[in-house]
């Protein structure tokens, strides 16, 4: 059995793949975790140079399994940021696979010096996921956004080139 990065695979997504990429943001369990985009912002993020948007394709027939989106990736600060990583299935390894697909892209193919998210408080599941990833915690956002009822606040994690190379020289990351 091959092992979860060797089934994943990141396909830039096509304006076709958009009604796919609404479902999944919008879908009940995604939901909680995000603040989903309009169709004209995932239009933009597929046209706009500065973006990466990409579907996830996985398992052995490549099916759509999510779709990611990168920002900033024409920074003059070399600052790229994951803006989304949504997921249809969890529990499979695929988003560890794709934060490690992911971080390869931003400092090796983009040259970033820092690859930067934000995640909501009540998402523990992916704040691990990150920090068992070498992100770090550079603060947070106090009750930035809207939940439900209330509020929550957002985690800014960041990784820079440097530490991304020492995993490297560590085997923790693809290379």
């Amino acid at each position: 059995m091959s092992s979860p990065a060797e089934r994943i695979h990141l396909r830039p997504t096509l304006l076709s793949d958009l009604d796919y990429v609404i479902t999944v943001e919008n879908d009940a369990q995604n939901l909680p975790f995000i603040t989903p985009w309009e169709r004209t912002q995932h239009e933009g993020a597929v046209r706009f140079p500065d973006f990466r948007h990409f579907i996830v394709e996985a398992g052995v027939e490549y099916e759509p399994s999510g779709f990611v989106i990168l920002q900033g990736c024409r920074n003059n600060h070399k600052s790229v940021e994951l803006k989304r990583l949504v997921l249809q299935t969890k529990g499979r390894g695929r988003g560890r696979a794709c934060v490690r697909l992911l971080k390869q892209m931003a400092f090796r193919d983009l040259g970033a010096h820092r690859f930067w998210l934000d995640v909501k408080t009540l998402n523990t599941r992916a704040q691990r996921l990150y920090q068992s990833e070498g992100f770090v915690e550079e603060g947070r956002l106090r009750e930035s956004v809207r939940a439900g009822d209330g509020y929550d606040s957002l985690i800014v994690m960041s990784m820079l080139d440097r530490e991304y190379q020492a995993r490297t020289a560590l085997g923790q990351e693809l290379g």
